[in-house]
């Protein structure tokens, strides 16, 4: 990305970014709420057109291309997925070999073969069938990513991966995409999650670059307290031995005791 910007109803919303992501590594993109991190992810997978500078995956313009060849170099597991009209589950995935297929649209052997091994890497090969509505809020998230997966691109982006789910399906869903080793981008709200999944932070405030670099590095206590306004420690987790971000509200004054109480 470089010199990127977005301008809606004249009002700046990004500006001025430049980043480099890292081939094969995991991302993430963190800040407070209208910090800017959802409109960059719309930028990376055309769904917002940038008013000012360039996305590029390696010499190419994502926004000087057909939609179907950026299709086939990035894949998006968005938070308003719009995919809840009866769809099966196998047909929701299979949505992501539309970019490789021809104008008619036609599926091959291949494509099943991709669309079956993506809902296995999920673990949801026993659920194909399935309504997409009819499942779980943990359930739809793996069988989006096993859409992007189907669509088998390099660059994974993500926006939100893990709102409103359960704490059991957020670890499952961030271990699984680890192990991927896709270049990913993700929008993440949850700083522990941050610091324990990803090799690279990009810190967003009113809509401008703050602080790169590894998240342990990234996240000091002063950054956290000035954009989130919480104490904050990274200690080692007491079951895993990771680094572990911990918050606190901000320290306050004690109250003056009332006299005539």
């Amino acid at each position: 990305m470089t010199g990127l910007g977005v301008t809606i109803d004249a009002a700046p919303i990004l500006s001025g970014v430049e980043l480099e992501i890292a081939p094969g590594s995991f991302t993430g993109l963190a800040g407070p709420n209208g910090s800017g991190k959802s409109t960059l992810l719309r930028c990376l997978y055309r769904a917002l057109r940038p008013s000012s500078g360039a996305v590029r995956i390696g010499d190419e313009d994502v926004w000087r291309t057909s939609a179907r060849r950026a299709g086939r170099r990035t894949a998006v597991v968005a938070q308003d997925h719009g995919l809840d009209h009866g769809f099966s589950v196998l047909e929701m995935v299979a949505m992501g070999r539309i970019p490789h297929q021809g104008a008619f649209g036609s599926d091959s052997a291949a494509d099943h073969d991709l669309v079956r091994t993506a809902l296995e890497r999920v673990g949801l090969e026993g659920a194909a069938g399935r309504v997409f509505a009819s499942l779980s809020g943990g359930e739809r998230q793996r069988a989006l990513l096993a859409r992007a997966l189907a669509q088998q691109t390099p660059v994974l982006l993500l926006d939100e991966l893990t709102n409103h789910l359960d704490l059991g399906a957020q670890l499952e869903l961030l271990e699984l995409v680890r192990d991927l080793g896709l270049t990913t981008v993700a929008a993440l709200h949850d700083l522990d999650h941050a610091l324990a999944y990803c090799d690279h932070l990009i810190l967003l405030a009113d809509g401008a670059v703050v602080a790169t670099g590894p998240p342990a590095e990234t996240l000091t206590p002063d950054r956290v307290a000035a954009l989130f306004g919480v104490r904050s420690a990274i200690v080692p987790h007491p079951l895993t031995g990771r680094p572990h971000l911990v918050t606190a509200p901000p320290e306050t004054a004690p109250a003056e005791r009332d006299p005539l109480g």
